[in-house]
Parts: C-alpha cells; sequence; structure tokens
C-alpha cells in the first residue's frame, strides 16, 4: 500500500466517539490507534470523545482532542447531547470527512441523517460485531442503519468474520467494505523473548472485563475439572473490571469451591502492570462465548498476549480464530465443551515445548497487521473525492 496523499487543511476529518482514553477495551483501543496512525499520516484530524476527568487527560496527543458533555453512554440523553454538538457543528461536518468507528454516534447520526445540514462531505463507519445484531433485529433501527450505510462512501470491519456478519444482514454495505485489522498498542513493547524462569506453579491469565460473554467462569470451571494434583500447580489470574450486575461474585464464589486452585482477582489495572503480568504468565485464556447480542468480533488482547510469547486457549466463536490460531499460536476449543475445554488447558500444562512452540509462533503472528494500513484504507482519497 502507497503512502496516503495528504489531506488538505480545508479538508478535516473528525473522529467522533463514546469510547475513548480512559476507557479502556478493545474499542477504545481501536479508536485511539486509528486517530494516531491517521494523524502521522499527515491527515488533519480532530477526535470528538466523551467526557473525562481532568485528573485522567493525556496532553501529548498527536491530534487535536474536542471532550464533549456526555458520558459515552448508549442511552437517549447521550444521543441527544451528542446530537446538539453535531447541530452546533454542522457546517464544520458538512466539508469534512465524519468518522463514526463504533455504535455510539451512530445511533445520533441515524436520527440526524434525514436533514441535509447534516451530511458530511463523506462518511466513514467501523462496525465490530455486536453491534450489528443489535441494528438489525430491530425493524427500525435496521431501516435506519442500512440508510446510513447506503450514505456512507466506506464502511470498515477488523474481522472477515464481522464482514460476512454485516453484509448479511445489510448487503448494501457490499460495494464499500473492506478490511482495517487491529495490531498491537503503539506504546505495546514487544519483548524478546527470554529463557523459561524456574516457578513453581503455572500462571493462566486472562484479561478482559467482567463480563459473562467474556468467558471467565468457564475458564475458571474448566480448570476445575483437572485432578487435585494439578489444581495445586496452578494460579489463575483475573484482570479487569467489573461490569454491571453480580458476575465477580459469582467468579468469587465459584473460586471458594475448589481451594486448593489458587485464583486472584487483580481489578482494573494500569499497561505498565498488565505488561509485568503478561510477562510472569504462562498460558493467556479468554474463553469468550455469544452472550445474547453481544459477540467476539475479534479480540486484540489475543494479540497482546501472543506478543509477549503467551499460547492461547479460546473459544471458537466469532471472529476469534482470526486472531488465534488454532494449532500455531493457540489451542480453540467449541463453546460449550467443558470437558475439551479442560483438555486444552492440561494439554499446555503438561506440555512445556508445546507451550514454547504455540508462544514463539505468536509473536510473528502479533506483528502482521499496521494501523498505518488501516487509517489508509479508511481515508485515503479517491477520484470521487475531488468532485465537487
Amino acid at each position: 500500500m502507497g503512502t496516503a496523499t495528504v489531506a488538505s487543511s480545508d479538508q478535516p476529518i473528525f473522529l467522533i466517539t463514546h469510547e475513548f482514553y480512559p476507557v479502556r477495551g478493545g474499542i477504545a483501543t481501536f479508536t485511539e490507534e486509528i486517530a494516531r496512525a491517521t494523524a502521522d499520516l499527515g491527515y488533519n484530524i480532530e477526535v470528538w470523545a466523551q467526557a473525562a476527568p481532568p485528573t485522567a487527560e493525556k496532553t501529548d496527543w498527536p491530534f487535536r482532542l474536542r471532550r464533549l458533555p456526555l458520558r459515552g453512554s448508549h442511552d437517549l440523553l447521550c444521543q441527544l447531547r451528542l446530537a446538539r454538538e453535531l447541530i452546533r457543528h454542522r457546517r464544520d461536518l458538512r466539508r469534512a470527512t465524519v468518522y463514526l468507528p463504533e455504535p455510539g454516534p451512530m445511533m445520533t447520526m441515524m436520527l440526524l441523517q434525514f436533514f441535509r445540514a447534516f451530511h458530511p462531505r463523506r462518511l466513514v463507519l467501523t462496525f465490530h460485531g455486536s453491534e450489528i445484531l443489535k441494528f438489525a433485529r430491530a425493524p427500525l433501527r435496521r431501516w435506519l442503519a442500512g440508510r446510513l450505510i447506503r450514505q456512507a462512501a466506506r464502511v470498515s470491519t477488523l474481522s472477515t468474520y464481522t464482514q460476512e456478519l454485516l453484509l448479511a444482514h445489510f448487503p448494501e454495505a457490499a460495494d464499500k467494505i473492506f478490511l482495517t485489522p487491529g495490531a498491537l498498542r503503539t506504546d505495546f513493547a514487544v519483548v524478546p523473548a527470554q529463557p523459561a524462569a524456574e516457578r513453581s506453579k503455572i500462571v493462566i491469565l486472562t484479561v478482559g472485563r467482567l463480563h459473562p460473554r467474556k468467558g471467565q467462569l468457564l475458564t475458571l470451571q474448566a480448570l476445575q475439572m483437572l485432578p487435585p494434583e494439578v489444581r495445586g500447580q496452578l494460579e489463575y489470574w483475573i484482570v479487569g473490571a467489573q461490569s454491571k450486575g453480580d458476575y465477580e461474585q459469582k467468579l468469587r464464589s465459584a473460586a471458594a469451591l475448589h481451594p486448593d486452585l489458587t485464583v486472584r482477582f487483580f481489578g482494573n489495572i494500569p499497561d505498565e502492570e498488565l505488561s509485568t503480568l503478561y510477562d510472569r504468565a504462562d498460558i493467556f485464556a479468554m474463553t469468550s462465548i455469544n452472550h445474547r447480542d453481544s459477540i467476539e468480533g475479534f479480540g486484540l488482547v489475543y494479540l497482546e498476549a501472543a506478543a509477549h510469547g503467551l499460547p492461547v486457549v479460546a473459544h471458537d466463536v466469532g471472529g476469534v480464530s482470526e486472531a488465534v490460531l488454532d494449532g500455531q499460536t493457540g489451542l480453540l476449543v467449541p463453546p460449550h465443551r467443558p470437558a475439551q475445554l479442560a483438555a486444552a488447558f492440561e494439554k499446555l500444562i503438561h506440555d512445556a515445548p508445546l507451550r514454547r512452540r504455540l508462544g514463539a509462533a505468536g509473536r510473528a503472528w502479533a506483528l502482521r497487521n499496521c494501523w498505518r494500513e488501516s487509517a489508509e484504507a479508511l481515508f485515503a482519497p479517491t477520484p470521487a473525492d475531488a468532485e465537487p
């Protein structure tokens, strides 16, 4: 892919999102990294993001950042507040590229799309997975989303799985859809492989918000199925903050059933501390499942684990197989097969050479994608862009 033509200053890009730093997670990482790469390519980009405490703000962004007076949920109040901001700045939007990288601002634009005053010069959309099902299963929202897609110049997804899912529900995207795969964070340090340290226990690590879809309970139950003498050799480390409900309490209650398996809850920790945990772990596990309308469209965290040389155990759902290569960088197991999941863990626990082989392949695999290429695919000019 060649070097992008630098966008002129009178044709800015406005990236509008409800999920941006200090929010953490796959979509927030994708949004930040695309913004960085776009600025690095020379484009005139400004990020409009949800409100954040002043103490959590950074000052070294390579792009302009405008904080909006909204907390970043998908409820009606946030949609109305974002709509008010878009109305106030409609003249700026009409001569710009407007990029909506996640469903929050898409829902607002669905309502404003009927007014020509809010039509941007160019509209670009990115879909991650779960929002496709949520839009498609409500008839009115399905119609609104389809209309928005028809207005878009480009539509992207992170995985082939998500691309096929979008086309199945919204075929109007067929002539404008392409992939913008995720990559490692720009501040992610890939540390060369080190000689294996002698450890008293084998550490299985999961990183992700505490939610039934992320499958922490399924991993825990699979480890508890192992023989007592194996459980005594293990520690299960869970990193991530509670989302909604009582899922963390369910995890803690389940952990108490087999005290011979050590389970540690780390909560939400800074990235620099997380890197240390990756380096101290032996196996990475995130056994996501499809949960109602929520699916795993890709999973950037699998790449981070692979970059640290960790073999991965995961469920073969959604776009996970595009982040984890079965038998090459990790082991994929069909969902809802607890005995097979336990067997996958036992295989890696007892086979250190296999762990090293999968981990070594994962390091190379994690480096294959590039944020700059994804940003260029989103915003590189086309002949149609030169039309008045």
